[in-house]
């Protein structure tokens, strides 16, 4: 098979074994540019499996591009997002007098359990 922008591949190796995704670019002899349902990534053409059909997409297509020449090739694509790390809010600062009364508070039930 020829390696060309837009050959649909089955990733052989790595995490996303099994999955299916569209040379979006040439980088040498031995690198590929792969998307669709893997990760965008450079990878070694020996851990893709090339079918035998070809999408109509431009060198260095975005993502929704490729997904949507991946839908229009029958393959159905699990949109991947990165992961958002939710901030945690700020607990609210104590007062003075709230440390204080806190402390008062704690120094009385130690005295009461003695």
């Amino acid at each position: 098979m020829v390696i060309e922008v837009g050959r649909l591949c089955v990733k052989l190796a790595g995490r996303d074994a099994g999955k299916e995704c569209l040379i979006v670019d040439v980088i040498d002899a031995n690198y590929v540019m792969i998307d669709g349902s893997t990760r965008r990534r450079k990878c070694n053409i020996d851990h893709l499996e090339l079918l035998p059909k070809v999408a109509k997409i431009k060198k260095g297509a975005a993502s929704a591009d490729v997904a949507k020449a991946l839908k229009d090739l029958g393959f159905e694509v699990k949109e991947t997002r990165a992961k958002v790390a939710k901030k945690k809010a700020a607990p609210a600062k104590k007062t003075i007098k709230e440390k204080v009364a806190a402390k008062v508070k704690s120094t009385k039930s130690d005295t009461k359990k003695k």
